[in-house]
């Protein structure tokens, strides 16, 4: 189903030019199941680079994976959101689900693709039958997501030519993410996770630690901090009640808990994310 009146939690798929897209979006909470495409046109990229290697304006892809309280300043770019649900990949295809975590870095905040002039026109042609398609008053969804397999596919080609292909213990590594997707709320123990991979808890921590530089419990523990960031700063829940969310019946052990792993306190960040909101509002913030 595409985006309707209902909102995204009735959506599968949703597709916008950056500078008709509404600041309700980025509120909607059901964003968070989102893969998003933002294609930059003709700009500066919108991350950070040395001044020396700054490059000139072009076309930029990033890949932001769900779940993700990074949010790159877009307001007034030039360019395409393009955003789909999990739900829309065929998980039953298993090197094209790994290759989507693989290019959307789903361990990281987001990835960035630099296009060439011929790669962009190459992407425009398939981007246009889909974004038609979208349009459609009936549109079809198995067009749909053909067109964006399609898509996907043209840029997991992109990324591995600006990185190396998967080794085995690679897509271990994204076996585990899809894993701790699905189970960090319930599991937080690393025998679990080694015992779904058909590993040894000592033998996942050391592929996790050459990939990653975390051991499994590291990232266990990441995954809850960035859910708790999410609702601290999307939901209207209190702390007391995020904390019970992730499954922390103590109060003050959550807050413990949030401070060691990221240096402040859940109310201290509360109040960072709040006011951030407030001078950017009406905005695609950062």
């Amino acid at each position: 189903m595409a985006e309707t009146t209902l909102g995204l939690e009735q959506s599968l798929i949703y597709i916008r030019n950056l500078e008709n897209c509404p600041p309700s979006y980025l509120n909607d909470p059901g964003r968070k199941d989102f893969f998003e495409i933002v294609w930059l046109q003709h700009e500066f990229p919108l991350h950070t680079i040395k001044e020396e290697d700054k490059p000139g304006r072009g076309d930029w892809i990033y890949l932001i994976p769900p779940y993700r309280v990074h949010q790159l300043n877009k307001a007034g770019k030039n360019g395409i959101l393009l955003s789909f649900k999990r739900d829309f990949l065929e998980e039953g295809d298993k090197e094209f689900y790994l290759d989507i975590f693989k290019i959307f870095n789903i361990q990281g905040e987001f990835s960035c693709l630099p296009l060439s002039a011929g790669t962009a026109l190459e992407l425009s042609k398939i981007y246009n039958l889909l974004a038609e398609e979208y349009q459609q008053q009936h549109n079809s969804f198995v067009i749909l997501k053909a067109l964006l397999k399609v898509f996907l596919l043209k840029l997991i080609r992109i990324k591995e030519h600006v990185f190396t292909t998967q080794d085995v213990n690679q897509k271990r590594v994204y076996e585990f993410m899809i894993l701790l997707e699905e189970n960090y709320q319930q599991e937080r123990n690393a025998a679990y996770y080694a015992s779904e991979l058909g590993l040894s808890s000592k033998r996942l921590n050391q592929i996790l630690k050459e990939k990653l530089d975390k051991t499994v419990v590291q990232l266990i523990h990441d995954r809850i901090i960035l859910e708790a960031k999410r609702q601290i700063i999307h939901s209207e829940h209190t702390l007391k009640e995020v904390a019970y969310a992730l499954g922390f019946t103590d109060r003050p052990y959550f807050s413990r808990f949030f401070k060691k792993q990221t240096g402040t306190s859940p109310e201290d960040f509360q109040k960072l994310a709040k006011n951030h909101i407030e001078s950017k509002f009406n905005t695609l913030v950062e």
